[in-house]
């Protein structure tokens, strides 16, 4: 798979689905700055008539709302009509992907911990997503809400840095230089091999 961050605002994005999972889907997708992506939908639950809000279409996509996405989430559609309508995404270049069903996922959504502008993600390939999950959890612990203030500083300070003319390398060493000064990040106990001396 091919890690990538996509910036909402330049791809057209929506969830095809009538149930919790789609509304599952349809906030982290809000939560990751995707506003306007749209919610096909032919029963949708309040809950998720609600959120989707005036991006709300009250069907299924057909061949025409297709070809205006670049993807699409199918969760909450019985498997014939998923397949059906994940074959006809395909045709029209729409990346796809069906909750739990790999022969029709074009990419997988990785488990992912925010901190403002800070974005972890792990991924197993959609092979053990319960694993991920428990990554995540662990990430959320390790990297608290302060990061969001930490990464922000960090980026005025790249931004005075570049405006003095200090090079790429050079910022990089000044960025590692604070973070060990201000232990950020735990430092990881050195493991001696055996018969190995100590210094």
């Amino acid at each position: 798979m091919i890690p990538l961050a996509l910036d909402p605002r330049f791809v057209n994005l929506a969830v095809a689905g009538n149930g919790p999972l789609a509304l599952r889907r349809l906030r982290a997708l809000r939560r990751a700055g995707a506003t306007e992506a749209l919610l096909f939908a032919d029963a949708p639950e309040p809950e998720l008539a609600d959120e989707a809000g005036p991006f709300l279409r009250p069907a299924l996509p057909d061949e025409a709302a297709l070809q205006a996405l670049h993807m699409l989430w199918i969760v909450d559609v019985a498997p014939a009509q998923a397949a059906e309508l994940a074959t006809l995404a395909r045709r029209l270049r729409v990346l796809v992907n069906v909750e739990d069903v790999p022969d029709y996922c074009d990419f997988h959504s990785v488990a992912e911990v925010r901190r403002g502008d800070l974005l972890l993600t792990v991924s197993t390939n959609g092979q053990a997503p319960g694993l991920a999950g428990t990554i995540r959890r662990t990430l959320e612990d390790s990297f608290g809400p302060e990061w969001g203030e930490r990464v922000s500083e960090v980026a005025a300070l790249r931004q005075s840095w570049r405006a003095e003319g200090v090079s790429m390398p050079e910022a990089a060493q000044r960025i590692e230089a604070l973070v060990a000064e201000r232990h950020w990040l735990p430092v990881a106990e050195r493991c001696w091999l055996p018969g190995q001396k100590q210094n």
